[in-house]
């Protein structure tokens, strides 16, 4: 066995000894670990970012794009970000415990659902290193143990958050290794923790499409994941058009690297005429391209002829693909054609469409009349999220505590026998 694989071993165990203590572990420990941590990262201001200030020096040297040092970079409001984010998960209803669906049946027996920590979670990701503090802290509200790995970039800012941590751990009494960081910076250790199924229970990948496409080809370990964000809009012919033109310039333009941003917009061809010109001026005060299909052109006439490819790209950039279509029948069928299965909005006045399209789009989340931004855990009242998930199985849609849990069945009786 190698160095790298003998260590990855010892996280893995240490991880699983420790998950059986936290499965255990009371609400007011979880949270006075999570405020413990607060504490801890306002009391190492100036450690967090000379650590994060070598991360950043190496990043330059390397060559590393602007954005790429952006999202690396530990300033004091990221720094206030993490003390808030971990304020706001303490003050989480904890979903541990919680028992649903008791009932009786025939025989006397109660029968109901716990729901119970998932165990082991293995993350992984990249440059920002303010989701060292994120992912911990979910994981351990929700009463698992988390082997965390950052990218090599973030390797000293990482390892100043896991000290941090550690001493909020210890001030709350939990175990030491309910949070553990890797600490080195070897590629072959991602490869390890995604094929420890003996030691971990899920994995969640946090990064650009390259990363996760790989962890779920390779993973030995179920994931919870999404590749990317192909969102759609289709206005339909009974849309308040009002509505349609701010939410569309919403959003695409509210912001455009995220998994949430609209990518194709789709136009019912009876309000195209009076729609497509708004909608062409307000993008191009935004200096958003559109890549428009030949019907649609005729009323966009700046916009570059759309490929194939274009109906189903994830832009994360001011570009907007657009497209006619006859009515909400081919509306549906095109977004279950192209979709990433992320978010798709309607905007229309009439129910019975508006039902349809709930039922009939297969995506994590599906909205009527409101902006595909608002797909985030935080503004469905998660308080916080691990990620997107655009699975089926287990978790779909943004992964708030809950979707660090599972369920089992319990049943109390009071001598029952079976007959």
């Amino acid at each position: 066995m190698s160095d790298i694989d003998a260590y990855m071993n010892r996280l893995g165990k240490q991880a699983r000894a420790a998950s059986r203590l936290m499965a255990a572990a009371t609400t007011s420990q979880k949270n006075a670990a999570l405020l413990a941590m607060a504490d801890a990262i306002d009391d190492s201001r100036e450690r967090l970012q000379s650590a994060n200030e070598l991360d950043l020096a190496a990043g330059r040297e390397k060559g590393l794009d602007a954005a790429m040092l952006d999202r690396l970079a530990l300033t004091p409001a990221r720094i206030d970000g993490m003390l808030e984010g971990l304020s706001q998960v303490a003050a989480l209803q904890d979903p541990v415990g919680e028992v649903t669906d008791m009932r009786y049946r025939p025989s006397g027996i109660q029968v109901g659902r716990m729901r119970v920590p998932l165990g082991v979670i293995g993350i992984i990701y990249e440059s920002r290193p303010n989701v060292t503090c994120e992912a911990a802290s979910l994981c351990l509200k929700s009463g698992n143990a988390a082997i965390l790995r950052g990218g090599s970039e973030a390797i000293h800012s990482n390892q100043a958050i896991a000290e941090c941590i550690s001493r909020g751990l210890a001030a709350a009494g939990l175990p030491a290794h309910a949070v553990q960081v890797v600490e080195t910076t070897d590629r072959a250790a991602v490869g390890l923790l995604i094929s420890m199924p003996e030691f971990v229970d899920v994995i969640v990948p946090r990064g650009g499409k390259g990363l996760i496409a790989r962890i779920s080809a390779d993973a030995r370990v179920p994931v919870i994941k999404h590749l990317d964000g192909n969102c759609h809009v289709y206005i339909d012919d009974k849309a308040d058009l009002d509505k349609a033109l701010q939410i569309v310039v919403n959003a695409k333009t509210q912001r455009y690297g995220t998994c949430n941003t609209l990518e194709s917009l789709l136009v019912a061809d009876a309000v195209a005429e009076r729609v497509l010109p708004e909608l062409a001026t307000r993008f191009a005060e935004h200096g958003v391209e559109l890549r428009a299909c030949p019907q649609s052109q005729e009323l966009l006439p700046g916009a570059v002829p759309a490929s194939e490819q274009d109906w189903g790209e994830e832009y994360l950039a001011p570009v907007l693909s657009v497209r006619r279509v006859p009515d909400l029948d081919a509306a549906i069928a095109h977004i279950n054609q192209y979709s990433s299965g992320h978010t798709e909005a309607i905007i229309t006045e009439d129910f019975s469409r508006a039902q349809r399209f709930l039922r009939e789009v297969d995506s994590s989340s599906v909205m009527v009349n409101a902006s595909t931004r608002f797909a985030d855990g935080f503004e469905y009242g998660l308080g916080a999220e691990i990620g997107i998930s655009t699975d089926k199985l287990h978790a779909r849609g943004p992964v708030g505590l809950e979707g660090l849990t599972s369920q089992k069945y319990i049943v109390i009786g009071d001598g029952h026998i079976r007959t």
